[in-house]
């Protein structure tokens, strides 16, 4: 049997069948199939041989009770002439065979309630064949340690407590940003959460009435799926429940800060990886919930 010839850079090879998959929601764009997992399953090639692109975007984290926002879910993309996370290159992509590969979307992190203590919960880890993304980190949500946003992913933004502005989480290396700073002003507000393409903002401003949160880092766009659509924003943080005002989630599912007309820190978008808001510090107030993972596979057909 003949399978004709491929063209690749200088020169031709002998082409190999293309593959042929199951798995995920299915779909074509131009010259790829697309093979989309909004949660776990098993991406099956059942014949073939070649080079498979890849989104993996993990769990988001929540934002805390007390002010510190989620940070976004790890980013690693293998998209030609796309960035991976941290605004680093695209990855190189894999080469695969006929066989199962399990397929993990993260979940994003609970929704915490304030309590002057509890930090946000961590978003979970999204897994594709070798790949694997950090989920997000939660936001500080206390004093001392609890203060200090959580590593991830992308960091979770740091809370703010009295004469205390605790520091946001580090990133992981070239899948995200690191979460912004409590306020280190009067003014009580916490940090924005890391995204995919940007660092979260510190807290700013006074007592009174004009403390914000820090926004919530930017995520990054990807057309793997034909469509360009951006994913993993951080979540933005809570400002203390006076006329402060609210803050924005980064671009890509990142959840709004509470202020005092919004309690409640927004969850992130599910799908996206973007990071929960932080709450106010108040009564019955918690931070919002990290936005799930995603999977996204491609290859020519």
């Amino acid at each position: 049997m003949s399978f004709g010839y491929q063209v690749l850079g200088f020169g031709s090879v002998a082409g190999l069948p293309p593959i042929t998959a199951s798995g995920g929601t299915k779909t074509t764009s131009g010259d790829y199939t697309i093979h989309t997992f909004n949660s776990s399953g098993t991406f099956t090639i059942s014949a073939g041989t070649g080079d498979v692109e890849y989104l993996v975007v993990a769990g988001a984290g929540g934002g805390a009770g007390l002010y510190g926002a989620g940070g976004a879910g790890g980013y690693r993309s293998s998209v030609v002439g796309e960035s991976s996370g941290g605004n680093s290159s695209a990855e190189t992509v894999l080469n695969l065979s006929s066989g199962d590969y399990t397929v993990t979307v993260g979940a994003g992190g609970a929704a915490t309630a304030f309590d002057g203590q509890t930090v946000g919960t961590q978003g979970s880890n999204s897994v594709f064949s070798s790949i694997t993304s950090t989920g997000g980190g939660g936001g500080g949500g206390g004093e001392g340690d609890n203060g200090v946003g959580r590593d991830g992913g992308s960091g979770g933004g740091g809370s703010d407590w009295g004469n205390g502005a605790f520091a946001g989480g580090a990133a992981t290396a070239n899948q995200g940003s690191a979460g912004g700073r409590g306020n280190p002003g009067t003014g009580e507000s916490g940090g924005g959460g890391g995204g995919a393409g940007a660092a979260g903002a510190a807290g700013s401003g006074a007592d009174g009435g004009s403390a914000n949160g820090g926004n919530g880092g930017n995520g990054l766009a990807s057309a793997i799926n034909g469509t360009s659509t951006t994913r993993a924003g951080g979540g933005g943080g809570g400002a203390f429940q006076e006329p402060n005002q609210s803050s924005s989630g980064g671009s890509g599912g990142g959840g709004a800060g509470g202020s005092g007309s919004q309690n409640s820190g927004a969850n992130g978008s599910a799908n996206t990886g973007g990071g929960g808001g932080g709450a106010t510090g108040a009564g019955s107030t918690q931070g919002g919930a990290g936005g799930s993972g995603v999977v996204i596979v491609r290859y020519l057909t």
